[in-house]
C-alpha cells in the first residue's frame, strides 16, 4: 500500500512539474501567444442597413419591450450575426485591418445587454493570419464596454486579455462605428 501511495505522489509531482514547465515554455516560441503586453486599436463598422449590411438580425426575440421613450425595437432573445470590417481609422475609406465575425444574443428583458461571441480576424500588418476570441456580456447602454479575450490563433495562440469598446458614431437602428482597444498580456 505504501509503495502505491509513494508511486502516486511521485507521478503527481512529475505531472505538476511538466505542467509548470510547458506553461512557461509556451511563451518562448514565435508561434505562441503574445507574452509581452500588446495593445491593438481599430474601428469596427457595424451596418444593419444599406446595400451591403455587415450585421443582420437572424432570429427575432419576443415582442419588443418599451424603453425610456416608450418604444423600442430591441427584443429579449434577438440573435444577430456580424461580419464587420475593422479599420485603422473611423472613416469608411480607412485601411482595413481585418474583420469582426460572430454573433450576439439579447439576454436582458430590459436594457441592451447581449451575450457576445466574436472572432477578431486580423488580415493586415504584423499579426496578419492571427485571430482573437472575444466572449462577454456587453451592456451597450454603457459608455465603455469591457469584453474578455479568451484565446486566439496564430501569433495570438493562448492569448488572454480584454477589449474596451466605445460607440464612436452609432445608431441602434442602422449601426455605425465602434472604437475598439484590445489589451493582451
Amino acid at each position: 500500500m505504501a509503495n502505491i501511495v509513494s508511486a502516486l505522489l511521485l507521478f503527481s509531482a512529475v505531472l505538476l512539474a511538466a505542467a509548470v514547465y510547458f506553461h512557461h515554455d509556451g511563451g518562448s516560441s514565435n508561434e505562441s501567444s503574445a507574452t509581452a503586453r500588446t495593445h491593438l486599436h481599430f474601428y469596427m463598422h457595424d451596418q444593419y442597413t444599406g446595400p451591403n449590411p455587415t450585421a443582420a438580425l437572424i432570429v427575432p426575440g419576443r415582442a419588443p419591450l418599451p424603453d425610456a421613450t416608450g418604444t423600442s425595437s430591441r427584443r429579449f432573445g434577438d440573435i444577430a450575426v456580424m461580419n464587420n470590417v475593422l479599420t485603422e481609422g473611423p472613416q469608411r475609406g480607412s485601411p482595413a485591418v481585418g474583420t469582426a465575425q460572430g454573433f450576439t444574443v439579447r439576454v436582458s428583458e430590459r436594457g441592451t445587454v447581449n451575450a457576445l461571441s466574436m472572432h477578431l480576424v486580423i488580415e493586415a500588418g504584423e499579426y496578419a493570419g492571427s485571430s482573437l476570441v472575444v466572449n462577454s456580456r456587453v451592456d451597450t447602454d454603457l459608455a465603455v464596454r469591457e469584453s474578455v479575450i479568451v484565446g486566439g490563433t496564430g501569433r495570438f495562440r493562448f492569448a488572454q486579455g480584454y477589449a474596451l469598446s466605445r460607440s464612436y458614431d452609432y445608431d441602434l437602428a442602422k449601426g455605425g462605428v465602434v472604437e475598439v482597444d484590445v489589451y493582451l498580456y
